[in-house]
């Protein structure tokens, strides 16, 4: 049998590592398993100033290292490879990757979630250079420019309010007639002034010379594309695209309880309905999808996860 790890920690994002520094700094022996590179969602982050202590210019990047860095300070051990299969349906669960299979007594799962992205030309090159899917991150580049919500349920529609105390204006785009958010949530955004609404329409193109400057609307009743192009003393302006979570699971399924959705459910002290195995960050259903509570997941995590090997082995 391969070595038997107490802890294994599949992925290496904000709550990976913070699950794996407070189980390396309770001397469990802890192994990290990551598909690519560290980081998760944070890594194309240019700056982080909303992470309490984070240094001034912070970057993602920046913030991941440090992590890191830390993790490996305390003895934890981080390693690439592609999670294929698990079997937790022993006290030692076994996690099989492409390279090799590893044994623990107990399992967090950090897979994470990306956003759902738009599709359209010009998305991947201007993410972050124009293009979101964080209002709290990146609310505050966007200050008196004009901003662009893509999307028509609950969280789009708060987050174009979030946006209207930034930019002087924010136009909500949405595929149908009529907003999917809570009546509550609607009567609010319509009572705002700083929001306007274009109906039947996705976003059809991004296009600019280095940064976001122009956007192709496509209206989905007449067909009618409308271009917007930046205010010449601008330069640039925002564009927010809310469409729902894509939450990395797929390995999962069958072997742990999820949401209609496909997130991992788990209690507040990220235990899921397996004995032995919990979920931190992203994967979980969650009201805010932020570093801070992705690191704070992982310190519950661990903790209760060495608390479940005091008692079990």
């Amino acid at each position: 049998m391969s070595k038997i790890y107490d802890l294994i920690v599949i992925g290496a994002g904000p709550a990976g590592l913070s699950a794996a520094l407070y189980a390396g700094r309770s001397k469990l022996s802890t192994l990290v398993l990551e598909k690519s590179k560290t980081g998760g969602q944070i890594v194309i982050t240019h700056e982080v100033a909303n992470y309490p202590g984070s240094v001034r210019e912070a970057t993602g990047p920046s913030l991941i290292g440090r992590m890191v860095e830390q993790v490996k300070e305390f003895g934890a051990e981080i390693q690439a490879d592609n999670i294929i299969d698990v079997d937790f349906t022993g006290d030692i669960k076994i996690v099989k990757g492409e390279k090799e299979e590893y044994c623990a007594k107990a399992v967090i799962i950090a897979t994470g979630a990306t956003p759902r992205k738009m599709g359209c030309p010009g998305e991947a090159e201007f993410t972050g250079k124009g293009v979101s899917y964080c209002a709290t991150c990146d609310a505050d580049f966007f200050e008196d420019f004009e901003v662009f919500v893509i999307g028509g349920g609950d969280t789009a529609v708060e987050e174009a309010m979030y946006l209207t105390k930034f930019a002087r204006k924010v136009t909500i785009v949405h595929r149908r007639d009529e907003l999917r958010a809570a009546k509550s949530i609607q009567e609010k955004a319509f009572k705002n002034e700083k929001l306007a609404f274009m109906w039947d329409s996705t976003v059809e193109e991004l296009r600019g010379d280095g940064i976001l400057e122009t956007a192709v609307f496509r209206n989905l009743k007449t067909g009618e594309l409308t271009e917007f192009h930046a205010d010449e003393e601008d330069g640039t302006f925002g564009l927010f695209a809310f469409v729902g979570y894509v939450p990395h699971s797929d390995t999962f399924k069958g072997h742990i309880e999820m949401d209609d959705w496909g997130y991992i459910k788990t209690d507040d002290e990220m235990r899921t309905n397996v004995e032995g195995v919990f979920a931190a960050g992203d994967i979980r259903p969650k009201a805010l999808r932020q570093v801070v509570t992705a690191t704070a997941d992982g310190a519950i995590a661990a903790t209760l996860a060495e608390k479940y090997m005091e008692e079990k082995f």
